[in-house]
């Protein structure tokens, strides 16, 4: 059964196995990688500091480094298989503001077309009205098609198309009602009772 789970140092073997899929230094939106530091990811002891690294970034209490936010992460697993990665970031600074958004993702190669980012994304922004956030902002490559349907598939609004420091971005906002259901999927979803 596909879930979402906060990381987990005993899924070691299954994150190297879906990292390994990936290109040598492929950038993994929603995982974390950044707080790696000095770890190495290899050792299950670098690993599992990682894992606690990633785990206290939700901590309000405690400081984040210098350009970093607070944020949650999870895990999209089936069963023991890591299947992808997906954070909520609970406010945003002004380079997530330009072109990162409040929410990353992203699924291993073997597991795509399957629909689990766009469950996955669903399932997180019902959890986003618990931070305070009445309206996320998720970006993708321009290029992207896949994350722009995944976006658009729960509500996501395009506001604009623009150069970032991180490439051309498509900028969406998904509006939330009080439970973290899109304003957009709401409509759709009573039109399609209607009919």
């Amino acid at each position: 059964m596909t879930e979402l789970i906060a990381p987990a140092a005993r899924l070691h073997s299954s994150w190297l196995a879906a990292r390994d899929e990936w290109p040598p230094g492929a950038h993994q939106d929603g995982a974390g990688l950044r707080l790696v530091a000095d770890d190495d990811l290899n050792s299950p002891e670098g690993f599992a500091s990682w894992v606690e690294r990633l785990r206290r970034q939700s901590d309000r209490s405690l400081p984040v480094g210098e350009g970093r936010v607070h944020a949650t992460h999870w895990w999209i697993v089936d069963g023991e298989t890591y299947l992808g990665a997906i954070d909520l970031r609970h406010y945003l600074n002004a380079f997530l503001l330009e072109g990162g958004g409040h929410i990353g993702y992203s699924i291993r190669p073997s597991a795509r077309r399957r629909g689990l980012a766009t469950w996955a994304l669903g399932a997180v922004l019902v959890k986003a009205p618990a931070l305070g956030l009445d309206r996320v902002l998720l970006t993708c490559d321009e290029g992207n098609v896949g994350s722009a349907r995944t976006i658009e598939s729960n509500g996501g609004v395009l506001e604009d198309v623009r150069g970032t420091e991180i490439g051309i971005k498509r900028r969406y906002w998904i509006a939330l009602d009080d439970a973290g259901h899109s304003h957009s999927s709401m409509a759709a979803t009573k039109t399609s009772r209607q009919a």
